[in-house]
């Protein structure tokens, strides 16, 4: 399988900086919790903001898989009109419906 989703190419690669950059702030929220912990902060504030990471990291995981729908699997659809092989498109389908998964359950 040969579909333009190499290492070098991801659907990503366009938002890189701007992933990096919301990573890096969600960094930052795990820091300022593992503060408010060390300094014996009211649980529920804590939680709040627990709550706020798990939100900005599922916000980070969508477009993630948005971009890889609309890179990966259309070009793996491409590739599987050109060369005929419905194989190419349903196993990068299967993919992304594992990750799907994966993201459903945390």
């Amino acid at each position: 399988m040969s579909t333009d989703c190499n290492h070098a190419n991801h659907g990503y690669s366009s938002n890189k900086d701007a992933h990096l950059k919301r990573l890096r702030r969600i960094e930052g929220q795990v820091r300022g919790v593992q503060r408010m912990i060390d300094e014996d902060q009211y649980c529920i504030d804590i939680l709040t903001q627990v709550a706020a990471i798990n939100k900005a990291l599922h916000a980070v995981s969508l477009g993630l898989l948005e971009e890889h729908i609309s890179h990966c699997v259309v070009g793996a659809a491409r590739e599987s009109e050109a060369t005929g092989d419905p194989e190419i498109l349903q196993a990068k389908v299967q993919e992304a419906s594992a990750a799907i998964s994966r993201l459903m359950k945390s």
